[in-house]
């Protein structure tokens, strides 16, 4: 029993802070800031800079060291016909509109709703490496962050003032392997399966049942600051944040019905965590691990790549109508960066290779233009002739053997591009990240 509660308290402790502040910010709904130091706070108020707070997004970042097959089935893939793609009748040809703009993708990804699909942009860029456990590298963009810090970390702890989030390190929910793993500062940062985060916000004694009290008893341990520091404004400034009983009855009740939905560590459990996080404001970026094909060598027919890919656009189709559910879909990006893509060439229909030269990430959100980033162009690996990613033209997006961004600078474009979608100036931008260039024909 100690053990559990030595457990249960040590993952309370990662995802609310030293005593707790972060639940105390969800009972109240005053800055955690303000809980850790109130006095300071108040000189600062309302909050700490941001640059471009209308810009911030909280991120849910899906990431796999297995190398999934995405890029052989999305826009971009499709007007070379020796470029093979699964013969099965779900992975049929389509044709889907991005932003006004007609591509030839599989089946899957036309099924998604228009208004999802206008804020979809198909990354086609370079990872430059094959091997999986080089997952870490791809994060850190292959040396090309201040300090080897990952993108997730990057942007967590970019967007950590301007969403007012209970801590800036990212959480990851879906790593599978070591290499999914998450760093921040130089730290590995723990695991939470989802239903680790059920078991412990969810059990009789957890603290989303004791959320009322514990606004009350909060508030009242700033009652006298309240009263005798804080000027009329920063008053009335306080008053606006705290939430009533009733606000934190429906708070609490509400979390409780989603965690309960939880059944399992599947990407729609992991989706579901998620949601509730940022719901919560624990952290700015949410890593999650949703398969498209995985480790493919041996797929006959290429099976599996049909079936998760299938299962993988249903899981995106899923999050992007909980997120318009909860009033969250101007709020909340999805990005996607993989340790590397597959081989696209002839003989590959009995399982795909590892391809170091192409890999697709994919963007869904309010900062993103619908669209294909990039594009493939063929290219020698090892002693056959396969596919690689092209040149990226930084204005306009497209692929071309003239673009001014090249393929082994497009993984750290696609890296500066994010951090841009997001609000993030320039110049913090280039100190961050050392190589690329912001891809413009991106963003909305």
């Amino acid at each position: 029993m100690p053990s559990m509660i030595s457990r249960r308290n040590a993952l309370l402790s990662s995802l609310f802070g030293a005593g707790y502040v972060g639940l105390r910010a969800l009972a109240t709904g005053l800055p955690a800031s303000l809980l850790l130091d109130p006095r300071r706070a108040l000189a600062d108020m309302p909050g700490p800079a941001c640059a471009a707070p209308a810009k911030a997004q909280f991120v849910i970042f899906n990431t796999s060291g297995n190398g999934d097959p995405i890029n052989a089935s999305v826009p971009g893939t499709y007007e070379d016909a020796n470029v093979v793609h699964s013969s099965d009748p779900t992975m049929a040809p389509r044709a889907l509109t991005l932003a006004g703009q007609s591509f030839q993708a599989a089946t899957p990804w036309s099924t998604l709703p228009q208004s999802v699909l206008d804020r979809t942009c198909f990354w086609h860029v370079m990872t430059n490496t094959p091997v999986h456990p080089k997952e870490p590298d791809v994060l850190k963009l292959q040396d090309t962050t201040l300090a080897g810090e990952m993108l997730p970390s990057i942007l967590a702890r970019q967007l950590a003032p301007c969403l007012g989030t209970i801590q800036a390190q990212p959480i990851s929910l879906g790593a599978t392997t070591p290499s999914e793993a998450l760093t921040y500062g130089g730290q590995a940062l723990p695991i939470i399966p989802a239903l680790a985060l059920k078991a412990t916000l969810t059990s009789p004694a957890g603290p989303l049942t004791t959320l009322q009290p514990l606004r009350d008893q909060t508030l009242g341990q700033l009652y006298d600051l309240y009263k005798n520091s804080a000027t009329p404004a920063q008053q009335a400034y306080i008053d606006s944040l705290a939430t009533s009983q009733t606000q934190v009855r429906n708070i609490a009740q509400n979390l409780l019905n989603q965690l309960e939905s939880i059944k399992d560590n599947s990407p729609a459990s992991q989706i579901l965590a998620a949601i509730t996080l940022i719901q919560m404001k624990v952290t700015p970026v949410i890593a999650v691990h949703i398969p498209f094909g995985g480790d493919n060598h041996s797929d006959v027919g290429l099976a599996n790549e049909t079936t998760q890919t299938v299962a993988g656009v249903a899981s995106i189709a899923s999050l992007m109508a909980q997120l318009a559910s909860a009033g969250l879909a101007d709020q909340v990006s999805f990005m996607t960066l993989n340790v590397f893509g597959r081989t696209l060439g002839q003989g590959n229909t009995n399982g795909r290779q590892h391809n170091p030269n192409h890999q697709v990430s994919i963007t869904i959100g309010k900062p993103f233009k619908g669209g294909v980033i990039g594009g493939i162009t063929p290219t020698k690996l090892g002693s056959v002739m396969d596919y690689g990613a092209l040149p990226i033209d930084s204005s306009s997006g497209k692929g071309t053997a003239g673009g001014d961004v090249s393929a082994l600078d497009s993984l750290s474009a696609y890296g500066q591009t994010m951090l841009a979608a997001v609000g993030v100036d320039a110049t913090t931008i280039a100190t961050q990240i050392t190589a690329g260039k912001v891809i413009k024909g991106a963003l909305a």
